[in-house]
C-alpha cells in the first residue's frame, strides 16, 4: 500500500474537507455520546481523516508528547499559534483543565477555520477554557498584551505557517512574555515541512544569534518589521522526532532558561 501524501498547506479558502468533517460529525450517530466527550470527538474526527479526507492535526504520537508536556509543566494559560478545525485545541485544551490551567488561547487567521474549531470544541464542552480568536498571530498576540490578558507565554503551541515561526518568536520576544526560568515554546513541523532558520534561532548562543540579526539588518524590509528580538535569552531547545502517517516528522521543544546582561 502506497504511503498517503501530506495535505498540502491551505490557503485563505477552506478546501471542502474542514466543512465535510462537520457534516461527518454531526451525522455520527453516536452524537449524543460525542457531546461533552474530548477523547470521543477526537477519536471521531480520526476516524474521519483516516477513512475519508486527510487532516492536518497533530497526530496520536505527537499528542501525547505534547500533553505530558502540559501535564509537567502544568500552565494556567496556554497559547497555540494556527488552530485549524480545533483538533489541537480539544486535545490540548482538555489536558490543560484537567491539570488545573484555566485558559487556552487559540490563534487562528482564517474566520472560516476558527468558526468549524468553534463548533467541535463546544461540542466537546470545553468554552469554559478553550478561547478561539481570530486574527493573524502577530496581531492577536500584540492585542493580548495590551489588554493585560497575557504578561508571560507560559506554554506557547507554534503551529501555523513555518515561515513565520521565527517572526512571531521574536515578535513575543520583544513584547517580554517569554520570561527565564517560566516559559516552554513547542514548535510542530520542524522536520517536515521544516523551520531551518527558526531552527538555527532556537538552538544557537546569544553571540551567534547576535551575529545573526547583524547579517540581517542589511536585508529590505528590516528596519520596518517592528520587531524585537532578544538575543540575550539563553534557549534550551530538544527537537523530538516522530513517524507520522505523512512521513517522519519532529517537534522542538524550547525551555527559556535566562538572559545574558547586554
Amino acid at each position: 500500500m502506497s504511503k498517503p501524501h501530506a495535505p498540502k498547506p491551505l490557503s485563505h479558502a477552506l478546501d471542502g474537507r474542514e466543512v465535510d468533517l462537520l457534516h461527518y460529525i454531526y451525522a455520527h450517530p453516536d452524537l449524543p455520546t460525542l457531546r461533552n466527550n474530548p477523547t470521543a470527538i477526537l477519536a471521531a474526527i480520526d476516524a474521519y481523516s483516516h477513512t475519508h479526507n486527510p487532516l492536518m492535526n497533530i497526530g496520536a504520537a505527537k499528542g501525547a508528547y505534547i500533553r505530558d508536556l502540559i501535564v509537567a509543566h502544568k500552565p494556567q494559560v496556554m497559547i497555540e499559534l494556527g488552530g485549524y478545525v480545533g483538533y489541537s485545541a480539544i486535545l490540548f485544551g482538555a489536558t490543560l483543565r484537567a491539570a488545573g490551567g484555566t485558559r487556552y488561547l487559540s490563534l487562528e487567521q482564517n474566520p472560516e477555520m476558527a468558526a468549524v474549531a468553534n463548533q467541535l470544541i463546544d461540542l466537546a464542552g470545553l468554552k469554559d477554557v478553550v478561547r478561539v480568536i481570530v486574527g493573524s498571530a502577530a496581531s492577536s498576540l500584540r492585542e493580548l498584551v495590551a489588554d493585560g490578558e497575557v504578561q508571560a507565554a507560559e506554554l506557547v503551541f507554534v503551529d501555523h505557517w513555518q515561515k513565520l515561526y521565527l517572526p512571531d518568536l521574536w515578535l513575543m520576544e520583544g513584547l517580554g512574555v517569554l520570561v527565564p526560568e517560566k516559559s516552554v515554546v513547542v514548535a510542530d513541523n520542524v522536520v517536515m515541512p521544516g523551520a531551518p532558520q527558526y531552527l538555527e534561532w532556537v538552538t544557537a548562543g546569544c553571540e551567534e544569534k547576535r551575529r545573526l540579526l547583524e547579517s540581517r539588518k542589511g536585508e529590505k524590509g528590516w528596519e520596518t518589521t517592528g520587531l524585537r528580538p532578544r538575543p540575550g535569552l539563553v534557549y534550551q531547545t530538544v527537537v523530538r522526532e516522530f513517524e507520522t502517517q505523512f512521513g517522519r516528522d519532529g517537534v522542538a521543544v524550547t525551555t527559556v532558561l535566562g538572559e545574558e546582561d547586554v
